[in-house]
């Protein structure tokens, strides 16, 4: 098979398993990122509709911490207690907002509850930023990235605080060369993965200077070595995770995340990028499905089966493969 033709026909060998109703999280993002069906069309709205009555979303809702109002229950908006954010992972508010998000979940009031409480409570008020743990200076540029995104995806692009955080984000990226403290301060491909997922997931009339500069020192740092080797300066040796695929999606990124933000930024066609076709496709179980081959521990719900054959994963390589091809064509 050619690989000018490959996405087409592992699309179309795994379309109907990906449009299965049963799913409404995969359908819905079979239909706008493989079929790039318009968000108005019926069966796209009616499969995001469906996502927060079905599991995993279910399950994470659900377990949203309860409190009475004028005799009635509804949702506090966090998960276990206010003050947890971050931790414990992977149980605390901040990870069920970035969970619900790349599920396609829409912007319903317990979701958004949880949105507004952290963006009052999770934020360093200096800067702006996202912060993890108990104390407001540690921050983590690929928490950063991850939650922008999320907060992006989830209608808030424009919203005065995310602007900030957004801002501040990409300031102190360029400032510090993605620089990290868990990496002994040295610079984290992880998190200029998750910070060029957010910025490149903005249209360009939103991107500052600040945040094109970001995106400018994400792509020199991803591309300074073989993403296949991943030999960027760490103070241990190469992470496994990093040849894991995955979902949902933490701070942690992996190969196939990497390859598709580069090909977002338009570097699709790098040696460094087209080198890792073989290894993304020699990970399928079968034509057109790929398997979950990491997920979080710890979670309130389940998301498949570890070495099973998993939507979400086959989602990811899809649409990686899709902006590879279209690459090509051009």
């Amino acid at each position: 098979m050619k690989r000018a033709e490959c996405y087409f026909v592992l699309r179309d060998r795994a379309l109907d398993w990906l449009l299965q109703e049963e799913n409404p999280s995969a359908r819905y993002l079979a239909l706008t990122q493989l079929l790039e069906l318009p968000s108005n069309a019926l069966e796209v709205h009616a499969a995001r509709n469906d996502i927060p009555s079905v599991s995993p979303a279910l399950h994470i809702l659900e377990a949203q911490y309860p409190v009475s109002s004028n005799g009635t229950q509804v949702h506090g908006g966090y998960w276990i207690r206010p003050e947890a954010m971050y931790s414990p992972r992977h149980r605390a508010t901040m990870w069920q907002v970035l969970f619900l998000a790349q599920l396609g979940t829409p912007l319903i009031p317990p979701l958004q509850r949880a949105c507004e409480h952290i963006l009052k409570r999770g934020r360093c008020p200096s800067t702006g930023r996202f912060v993890a743990g108990h104390a407001s200076r540690v921050r983590l540029n690929c928490l950063d990235g991850a939650l922008l995104w999320a907060f992006q995806r989830l209608s808030y692009t424009d919203d005065p605080r995310v602007i900030q955080a957004r801002e501040a984000t990409a300031r102190e990226a360029v400032k510090h060369a993605f620089a990290c403290t868990n990496n002994q301060y040295l610079p984290c491909a992880w998190g200029a993965v998750k910070m060029l997922h957010a910025f490149l997931d903005l249209d360009t009339k939103r991107r500052t200077a600040d945040i094109n500069a970001a995106i400018e020192c994400g792509i020199e740092l991803l591309l300074s070595k073989p993403l296949l080797e991943a030999a960027y300066p760490t103070s241990s040796s190469v992470s496994p995770l990093w040849f894991a695929l995955a979902f949902p999606l933490t701070c942690q990124a992996d190969l196939l995340e990497a390859m598709t933000v580069l090909a977002l930024a338009g570097y699709a066609k790098h040696p460094y990028v087209q080198e890792c076709l073989p290894w993304l496709l020699n990970k399928q179980l079968t034509e057109g499905k790929w398997p979950l081959e990491r997920t979080p521990s710890k979670m309130w719900a389940s998301f498949g089966e570890l070495g099973c054959a998993n939507k979400w994963v086959t989602l990811r390589a899809l649409y990686a493969l899709k902006l590879l091809h279209q690459a090509g064509m051009s």
